[in-house]
């Protein structure tokens, strides 16, 4: 895919602070730092116009709570349409993490995500946003 150069004026402070970032993020080059920057930006976009996405939902929990498990699975069926792959990791005797791989339309994602957070016992729940790679280059 060809390059194009363009040039971008910034207040030294500002630039300083991303170059900082970059150097701690070990990031190649300032150009390799805006291209990742922009695409994390176009996948927020993906996420509010309403194409399809791709994302993981992360819940940590507590497998002694009483049916919990099984109440989350069950929450995974009724949203067939979405749910990619899940995978359960045992991190300790008592906790639980469980990543559930998705795709579809954000509203039907954040709507599975909604229904898994009113199970009792869940410590923690996130989503990771993502993209089907078919709108980004």
């Amino acid at each position: 895919m060809p390059l194009t150069r363009f040039s971008v004026s910034l207040d030294e402070k500002l630039l300083n602070q991303f170059d900082a970032k970059i150097r701690d993020d070990r990031c190649p080059t300032r150009s390799k730092a805006v291209g990742d920057l922009i695409r994390a930006s176009l996948v927020g976009k993906e996420w509010r116009s309403g194409h399809d996405v791709a994302g993981a939902i992360v819940l940590v929990y507590d497998h002694h709570k009483r049916d919990l498990a099984v109440k989350l699975t069950e929450i995974q069926h009724d949203f067939l349409d979405l749910v990619i792959s899940t995978q359960h990791v045992h991190l300790d005797h008592d906790n639980c993490l469980e990543i559930v791989a998705v795709r579809g339309k954000p509203n039907r994602i954040d709507a599975l995500t909604k229904c898994l957070k009113t199970v009792k016992g869940l410590k923690h729940i996130s989503v990771a946003a993502a993209t089907t790679g078919s709108r980004i280059r």
